[in-house]
């Protein structure tokens, strides 16, 4: 899977398929992921325990095949050209007999038909006419008509640029009344040193902004807008852990640049691992257990609410699912499949009241390196930690539980694990302090231990 990047400046969309990986729906390009299909080949270990992969190479840069001016190749209009006459023969008169009948007929059913349209205008039209349309239409507040209407007014479409100007174009929210907006990490990674960020609202209103905090590993980023109007109307925050397979969904976004465009559909699955790396070469990745659905998103969605039908924001959208053949011409560009990814909002939140407060954020860890390696049956503690630290941390939670390199970990609470990613995911919808119980396998056995989340601050 491969998370989804926001649309670059002076391009129709960015997006950055990665055979059958995820793509970020915002703004930094070259993002590519593993998803539930598993985790990327070749191991390591993650911040404090966390599990990380050298991305993949960036994929190829997408480009549009529009055909040539307006999209069209046939010709129209060509030149009838009167055919040679043909000697006469001793049929001449069955063939202008046929010929007089055919006019005849043809005359007649034009007579015909313009008698009739006559006639018809002189007669009661079956016409029906709306009494109210467009604007003056009252939409209910349950509407999805109605819902965009009261959230469209809260969510800005952000412009990043870094110092050389190169960047992209996602989407953020309006997060409280002191001028925060929310949004993705990989929307603001280009222009957190030094360079440029700016959001417009619905109403054209544009803010110069900056990064207050931002957290790799959630994908999640906060903003403030300089000089923030007073006027701000924050979203209404809905509980993720409440929603259910089957609940209504509604997408505020910016794809392929498109501002302030809404999609619906549905919450088609929950807690589905996503992992992602920005394909940067640091090794750096990030980890959600996400909110499937199959609304509409696309490059330039992320950072964009994911809505409940009440307007509650349920999601923050941050990954695509994009084939590697798919796309507009026969092109590695692609766009929606129904297969769109979103942070919980209950995860977001956290993170975000924690960048506002300290400016970093804070992960939940349990103290162990788990490997990423496919087949594993599970997340295994690899034998060695990265750069030859120990593989269980001393001290931390895991040595406390007994855990031991080997083991392999097959369930957090009542979740399935089946690869260090998930479990990383698993674990970062947790908060430091939070107590788990962890089921793991050691010589073929099955043992069960409660252990306390212990917390580590910083992407470092």
């Amino acid at each position: 899977m491969t998370p989804l990047p926001p649309t670059p400046s002076g391009t129709p969309g960015d997006q950055r398929p990665e055979q059958d990986h995820l793509v970020h729906a915002g703004q930094a390009p070259a993002y590519a992921a593993a998803g539930s299909g598993g985790a990327p080949h070749g191991q390591g270990s993650g911040p404090e325990g966390a599990g990380a992969w050298p991305p993949p190479p960036p994929p190829a840069t997408p480009s549009y095949a529009d055909g040539g001016s307006g999209g069209t190749t046939g010709v129209w209009g060509a030149a009838y050209q009167q055919p040679e006459p043909k000697p006469r023969s001793g049929r001449g008169g069955l063939v202008a007999g046929i010929l007089v009948a055919a006019l005849v007929a043809g005359g007649l059913g034009g007579g015909l038909g313009y008698t009739l349209a006559k006639n018809n205008e002189n007669g009661s039209s079956t016409t029906v006419s709306a009494s109210d349309s467009g604007g003056s239409v009252k939409r209910d507040p349950g509407t999805v008509a109605g819902v965009a209407a009261k959230a469209l007014p809260s969510t800005v479409t952000i412009e990043a640029a870094s110092s050389s100007g190169e960047g992209g174009t996602g989407t953020g929210f309006v997060f409280d009344t002191q001028g925060h907006i929310v949004t993705n990490n990989h929307v603001v990674a280009s222009a957190v040193d030094g360079g440029k960020l700016t959001a417009t609202f619905p109403s054209g209103k544009r803010y110069d902004a900056e990064v207050v905090g931002h957290a790799q590993g959630y994908d999640v980023a906060v903003l403030k807008l300089k000089n923030a109007p007073n006027d701000l109307k924050p979203l209404t925050l809905g509980n993720s852990d409440k929603v259910a397979v089957g609940d209504s969904t509604i997408a505020i976004g910016a794809p392929f640049g498109l501002s302030n465009t809404v999609t619906t559909g549905i919450i088609s699955a929950k807690n589905r691992p996503v992992a992602s790396s920005d394909g940067s070469g640091s090794n750096a990745a990030s980890y959600m257990s996400a909110l499937q659905t199959d609304a509409s998103i696309n490059p330039g969605n992320s950072g964009g609410p994911l809505l409940d039908a009440q307007g509650n924001v349920i999601g923050i959208n941050s990954a695509i699912q994009s084939s590697s053949n798919g796309g507009l011409g026969g092109t590695s560009q692609s766009g929606s499949i129904g297969l769109g990814f979103a942070i919980p909002i209950n995860q977001a939140k956290y993170v975000a009241q924690e960048l506002i407060k300290t400016g970093k954020p804070v992960y939940a860890k349990i103290g162990a390196s788990v490997s990423l390696e496919e087949g594993t049956g599970g997340a295994q503690i690899t034998r060695q930690g990265a750069s030859g630290t120990d593989p269980v941390e001393s001290g931390g939670p895991a040595a406390k539980a007994g855990l031991k390199p080997g083991d392999v970990i097959t369930k957090l609470d009542d979740r399935v694990i089946d690869s260090g990613p998930t479990l990383i995911g698993e674990i970062w919808t947790h908060q430091p302090g939070d107590k788990v119980t962890v089921t793991y396998e050691r010589d073929g056995k099955t043992h069960t231990v409660e252990l306390t989340l212990a917390s580590r601050t910083g992407d470092s």
